[in-house]
């Protein structure tokens, strides 16, 4: 028999939901996914950059990435 255990929610999960508990259109809800959506692509720019700027991450290495197939690559990963 499986046990259930109760959803114990962090600080930002309960800040999310009662932000979302507002939300009353599509619009409202587009609004912010946009806004999450900005956020990790902000993110992931810097974090490239750094990577660029670090030599982590150069022209070679983006060549190569450029010749995996990505979606197979990401199975394997999981």
């Amino acid at each position: 028999m499986k046990t259930t255990h109760p959803t114990v929610f962090n600080d930002a999960q309960l800040y999310l939901l009662d932000v979302f508990s507002d939300i009353k259109t599509d619009k409202e809800l587009l609004d912010i996914k946009k806004l999450i959506s900005d956020y990790y692509a902000k993110k992931l720019d810097t974090e490239l950059d750094d990577m660029w700027q670090s030599g982590e991450l150069d022209q070679k290495r983006l060549d190569e990435i450029n010749e995996v197939d990505l979606h197979s690559w990401l199975e394997e990963q999981c």
